[in-house]
This record gives C-alpha cells, sequence and structure tokens, in this order.
C-alpha cells in the first residue's frame, strides 16, 4: 500500500468523522433528514473546498470526484436513523456519551484533515512557503465547521474559549518539522495528526483554555522552523 491510497483511508475516515458530526448537530438541533444530510456533507467537504479555491483548483475537488459527498450522505443517513430510532441518545441523560462523541469525531477530524490539507498544498509545489502550508492545514480543518456553525446560527467554534485551530496549528508545525528531520512522509502525518487529535481531546476533557496559549504557539512557531 502506497502513500496515495493511504492518504485516501485517512480521508475516508476524517470524511466519516466530520460528517457524524455534522449530523448529530443537525439532530441535537431538531432539524430533518434534509437539513442534518446538508450539515454533515458541509461539515465534511466545505475545508476541502475552500483549499482547493485558495490553491487554484477549480472546480474544487468535491466537485471533481462525487466520492466524499455521497460518503457524507450515507454516514448522515445512516446515522440521523439510528438516533431518529433511538431519540434517547440526545436525551438529558445520555447527553454526556453525546458530547464526548462529537469530541471524538471532531479531534479526529482535525488531526487528519489538518495533514491532508499540507500535503494537497506540498502537492501543488509549494514547498516552501510555511504560511501558507500551516493556514491551508487549519482551514481544511476548521473551514468546514465554520460553514456548519454559520448555517445553525452558532458562534464558530474557533471564535469561542476552545483550543481548536491552536491545536490544528500546533500538529501542523509539528508536522512540517518532522519532514525536516525524519525522511517518511506516512510517519510525519500520523504524528502531526495525533498531536491534533490528543490536544483537542485533552482540551475537550478539561474544557479549559491558558490564557498564554496564543503566545505560546508563536512561540512554538518561531522556535521550530528557525531549528
Amino acid at each position: 500500500m502506497d502513500l496515495t491510497e493511504i492518504i485516501d483511508i485517512m480521508s475516508i475516515v476524517g470524511t466519516i468523522a466530520f460528517s457524524s458530526m455534522g449530523t448529530m448537530i443537525g439532530i441535537r438541533k431538531n432539524m430533518d433528514l434534509f437539513g442534518v444530510i446538508t450539515l454533515g456533507v458541509i461539515t465534511a467537504t466545505g475545508g476541502g473546498a475552500i483549499r482547493d479555491i485558495i490553491l487554484g483548483i477549480l472546480p474544487p475537488k468535491v466537485f471533481q470526484n462525487s466520492r466524499d459527498i455521497i460518503l457524507s450522505i450515507v454516514t448522515s443517513s445512516i446515522l440521523f436513523l439510528l438516533i431518529y430510532y433511538n431519540k434517547e441518545v440526545v436525551e438529558k441523560y445520555y447527553f454526556k456519551i453525546y458530547e464526548r462523541v462529537i469530541s471524538l469525531f471532531d479531534a479526529i477530524g482535525l488531526g487528519i484533515f489538518t495533514v491532508i490539507g499540507i500535503n494537497t498544498a506540498m502537492d501543488m509545489g509549494y514547498f516552501k512557503n510555511k504560511f501558507l502550508l500551516v493556514f491551508v492545514g487549519v482551514i481544511t480543518a476548521v473551514g468546514g465547521g465554520m460553514l456548519r456553525d454559520i448555517m445553525t446560527e452558532s458562534t464558530p467554534f474557533i471564535l469561542k474559549k476552545h483550543i481548536y485551530a491552536c491545536a490544528c496549528i500546533i500538529g501542523a508545525i509539528s508536522y512540517l518539522y518532522l519532514l525536516r528531520k525524519i525522511n517518511n512522509e506516512l510517519i510525519c502525518m500520523l504524528i502531526g495528526a495525533g498531536v491534533v487529535i490528543v490536544i483537542r481531546l485533552l482540551s475537550a476533557y478539561y474544557q479549559h483554555l491558558l490564557s498564554g496559549d496564543i503566545v505560546l504557539i508563536f512561540t512554538y512557531l518561531n522556535t521550530i522552523l528557525t531549528v
């Protein structure tokens, strides 16, 4: 199995994770099947579409290959039907479990799409533009969630007290740093995604934002990229 196939598998996992998250938020807001599917598709593919527009990939890949849209629709439909016939899942008694599942889906999607976004930019030849690489990695991860939150009239997660985009930034920087030290792109991608997932899960668990985390991010960025 080559790197391209592994990246495709990671993309599928990320798509399922993000479409599941969008679906569960739609269910929580009492949307119908169409609304739930729309949120699932937007959450899973929105960030990638924004990334492609920035990189000049037109039309965006999601419109060139319908796999991710179909996968999102199927995932959202199955999850909607499962929860529709088990409505107690989103009732008060199961709320904590619901929140943990949402956090897990969110973390997995963030980690995978951060490194995939960077990989896409590097495939376009932008190896030296570190800022662009980090930016497209982060926007790939958080863009769909931002669109979802706007559609549901919610304040986007990255603008609230959550270590969210910051987790993606640290993971992206870690990925780029490891690429300079380790001659194995797959391992670098897995570690970079893992960093995002761990930070996001810890953040969700403690529900706490360190007051100096922005300063920490830029200090970390300056240290890593100048080594």
